[in-house]
């Protein structure tokens, strides 16, 4: 019994040993089993996600930044060390040479991670690689990684390919601008001649005149010249300055269009236009088409040469560095005051923008940053200008610098609701598929900062005027710091004829006041003799020949352009008031200054009747002289008439005084008798200023009565044609 108990005893001992055993083994075996069951995934060095395929962007011939690297997993996704992982290139572009896997096998670490460094061949185009483990299931074991080169001259083709770019996006601007201005520039300048104080009125002509001028700067510029000539008061522009604002937004609207695949064929309907057109107008109409498809040209280049950039790391990080204020808009500023051109600094950022470089966090600050950009061309355009135009610059610039205060501190709520008043959803930068709306945003961002900006201020722009006029109040004696200088002829306004003779009559005027002024002075001289008053006359006369010497060149200048009939007359009958007024100033100094030193030198003095009869003569060819003035200013024929019928009266008294002055001669009066030759000579004088002084109204009457002749005979010839045609019609 003792031996059965020991025997069974034993026998249970050996189950439970056996069984101990054979359950170690079965663990053992299994682990062996799993562990053959792995899995290879691609992982992200930069934030450590899983994926099966991975696109890798690099420059051939050189050695990929970013090693290929794998992770290995178990069945229950642990790392597996020391599994052998084979690297091989599955397909590289022809011809290419040098393409090498540092390492084509490589064993996982601790954390189941192998990596291995690649250089790339001499050609660019795609490289496909793959990396591989032994696997028993057969599933999970290999992952591709697809790299594609790009050129070695890739930056150097970039550069060219912007540089082009951007040079075709400005001439077709200019183009553009030049087309429409020349169509329209005469309408331009009836738009501001009807300025009122009207603030609304001053914010609708400011848009339809930048939108003709295609640029708020070129705008601004002659709202300068304006102002200096006295065309329209300092308060006036400033609504116009605010309407500009709006009108140069149209340019980026227009550029927001995806139509960049029809920029030849919008270039081919120009050219055609302008080789068929029979008209300047059409010809003109044609250049503004052309203009806008060099434009789309231009962008479309530089989009294609900025394709590299959206694969290129330190260019999408630096351009993320945008999204700070600050830097965007030191950055827009800078470029637009660089370029001179805001609407082609927003063409790049619409670019930018289509490539999903940029978000439309990034472009806001930029946008901002260019609206102060563009004013500084105003600032540069006034340094030499008066008191006015200096005012106008800086209002630009203050309006401008007070949208981006009102602006900055709000840019993400403002890019939502932007996107909220756009086609889509904004951009996603890691989300490359979602950024066509991005361009139609940035326009209305522009467009929307402007309008927002423009009715803020415009309800307190009489307030800003006097706080400006305050900042630059008037400075005493300028007009002779501009001593031998035009004051308002602007070369940059030649290319739109009718603005740019707006500011040559300006400086007609300007002149003809100087030559009154010498008018005014040379009488005095006859019976207060005094040297330093007969060498400022003869100074101002070498200005005025001077400044009549300037007019013509310009005037010339405009001739050159593409000019209808009536610019045509206009600039003969500016050039003829300028040579009226230039052969005034030399009847002065070279005839009546002499005459006075003649008088001072023999000592001759006029009689008591003698002098009074002069001094109401010289009176009434001062009289003349304004009202010629007068009537150049604002043309009106009536004016014209009436100073014909003036001059005839001053020519009968002129007459008169001959005849007193001979009275006086036949009664022996001694101061007659000595003075009669200098006498009679000064009274001729002063009838020939008159006369040069009425001519600059008769042009206009004879002028005005050949076009009444033309018309009329046209009608008439018109009326024989329609009597000739029913005489036939009752005939048959």
């Amino acid at each position: 019994m003792a031996k059965t108990r020991k025997l069974s005893y034993y026998l249970s001992l050996f189950i439970f040993i056996s069984s101990n055993i054979f359950a170690q083994i079965q663990d053992s075996v299994l682990t062996r089993i799993d562990s053959t069951h792995k899995t290879i995934k691609i992982i992200d060095d930069h934030n450590s996600n899983t994926k099966e395929t991975e696109t890798i962007y690099s420059t051939a011939n050189s050695l990929v930044e970013k090693p290929l690297t794998v992770l290995i997993l178990d069945f229950e996704d642990r790392p597996i060390e020391g599994v052998p992982v084979y690297f091989s290139i599955i397909y590289a572009p022809q011809k290419s040479v040098g393409t090498q896997i540092e390492n084509d096998t490589v064993f996982t670490n601790q954390n189941g991670i192998a990596q291995t460094s690649i250089k790339l061949g001499s050609e660019k185009g795609d490289y496909d690689f793959s990396a591989r483990i032994d696997n028993n299931n057969g599933e999970n074991n290999i992952v591709y990684f697809k790299i594609y080169a790009r050129d070695q001259s890739w930056v150097f083709y970039l550069v060219i390919g912007l540089i082009g770019g951007l040079a075709l996006f400005i001439l077709g601007m200019e183009m553009m601008s030049d087309g429409l201005k020349k169509a329209a520039g005469s309408k331009m300048r009836s738009i501001l001649s009807t300025i009122t104080n009207n603030r609304f009125i001053a914010v609708i002509a400011g848009i339809f005149v930048t939108i003709g001028m295609q640029s708020s700067s070129a705008t601004t510029v002659m709202l300068v010249s304006f102002v200096q000539a006295q065309l329209m008061t300092f308060s006036q522009s400033l609504g116009i300055i605010l309407g500009a604002s709006i009108g140069t937004t149209i340019t980026a609207q227009l550029i927001a269009f995806k139509i960049t695949d029809y920029a030849l064929l919008i270039v081919g309907i120009g050219v055609l236009i302008r080789l068929l057109a029979k008209t300047k107008k059409l010809k003109n109409i044609g250049g503004g088409i052309l203009g806008f498809g060099i434009l789309f040209l231009g962008m479309w280049l530089m989009s294609d040469s900025m394709f590299p950039l959206r694969t290129y790391k330190p260019f999408i990080d630096l351009l993320l560095h945008l999204e700070n204020p600050i830097m965007g808009i030191l950055v827009g500023t800078l470029f637009t005051a660089l370029i001179q051109s805001s609407g082609a600094f927003i063409g790049i950022v619409i670019v930018l923008g289509s490539q999903g470089l940029i978000t439309l966090e990034a472009a806001i600050p930029l946008l901002l940053g260019s609206n102060l950009g563009t004013s500084i061309t105003a600032i540069l355009a006034s340094i030499n200008s008066s008191r006015d135009a200096k005012r106008v610059a800086l209002a630009h610039s203050l309006f401008k610098i007070l949208g981006i205060i009102l602006f900055a501190w709000w840019i993400p709520t403002f890019a939502d609701l932007i996107r909220t008043f756009s086609p889509a959803t904004g951009l996603d930068i890691t989300s490359p598929n979602n950024f066509d709306a991005l361009p139609r945003q940035i326009a209305n961002a522009h467009t929307f900062f402007n309008i927002i900006l423009t009715a803020i201020l415009l309800p307190g722009i009489n307030i800003a005027a006097k706080l400006i006029t305050k900042m630059l109040p008037d400075i005493p004696d300028e007009e002779e710091e501009e001593h031998f200088k035009t004051k308002y002829l602007e070369d940059d306004l030649i290319s739109t004829p009718a603005l740019a003779l707006s500011l040559t009559k300006a400086e007609i005027i300007r002149m003809a006041l100087k030559v009154k002024g010498m008018i005014e002075k040379i009488l005095p001289i006859f019976f207060d003799y005094k040297p330093e008053a007969l060498d400022e006359l003869n100074e101002k006369e070498e200005e005025i020949d001077f400044l009549n010497f300037k007019i013509n060149r310009y005037l010339r200048k405009i001739s050159q352009e593409s000019i209808v009939e009536e610019r045509s007359d206009e600039i003969f009958q500016l050039m003829h008031t300028a040579t009226e007024i230039e052969q005034i100033g030399n009847v002065i100094a070279k005839r009546l200054v002499p005459l006075a030193k003649k008088k001072n030198k023999n000592n001759i003095h006029f009689s008591e009747e003698g002098e009074k009869e002069i001094r109401e003569y010289h009176l009434k060819t001062i009289k003349q002289m304004s009202r010629s003035i007068e009537y150049f200013k604002d043309i009106n024929l009536q004016d014209a008439k009436h100073i014909k019928q003036k001059y005839k009266k001053y020519r009968l008294m002129e007459q008169e005084l001959r005849r007193t002055h001979f009275d006086r001669l036949l009664d022996e009066v001694p101061e007659t008798v000595e003075s009669s030759q200098i006498h009679l000579e000064l009274i001729e004088l002063l009838k020939r200023i008159s006369s040069h002084a009425t001519n600059i109204a008769s042009m206009q009457l004879e002028s005005h009565g050949e076009k009444e002749k033309e018309i009329s005979l046209k009608a008439e010839l018109h009326n024989i044609e329609k009597k000739k045609k029913k005489k036939k019609e009752i005939e048959e």
